[in-house]
């Protein structure tokens, strides 16, 4: 079976069950308090302190990024078996691969000229669902 059929079959299965429903709903308020975090961060480094968006835009994914592991493995995924630096390594990569996303259209939105927080609130949302679904598959898994 390829990867891509497996990867099919446990989103297919996961979206069965109503506990992971539960965990999406968890998922979506500790992402909102990071999402909250995360403009008010970048609100204030791009605003007042006058940090350059992209350097803004990072050092807010770092703040809210810690923020989101430790709720997500204390309330919404569970530690789980595998011990907490393990988790979080990869917790940081689908982060990181996340923050992509967010600056791919971060770039974009600015490029069409639209104001950088709202640019900002778009590309964080837009990579969620990526975000909830490496780290229910993979990170915590």
């Amino acid at each position: 079976m390829s990867p891509a059929t497996e990867l099919a079959i446990r989103i297919r299965a996961a979206s069965r069950r109503p506990a992971s429903w539960w965990q999406l709903a968890k998922f979506g308020i500790v992402g909102g308090s990071g999402y909250l975090i995360n403009l008010a961060v970048f609100a204030l480094l791009a605003g007042p302190l006058d940090v350059h968006h992209l350097i803004a835009a990072v050092a807010a994914f770092l703040v809210a990024v810690s923020n989101n592991f430790f709720w997500n493995r204390h309330w919404t995924f569970g530690p789980g078996e595998n011990p907490a630096h393990f988790q979080a390594a990869r917790f940081f990569v689908v982060s990181v691969a996340s923050l992509g996303i967010n600056l791919v259209v971060l770039e974009l939105l600015l490029s069409g000229g639209m104001g950088e927080l709202p640019a900002q609130a778009i590309a964080v949302a837009v990579a969620m669902p990526f975000n909830f679904l490496g780290n229910k598959l993979w990170a915590f898994d």
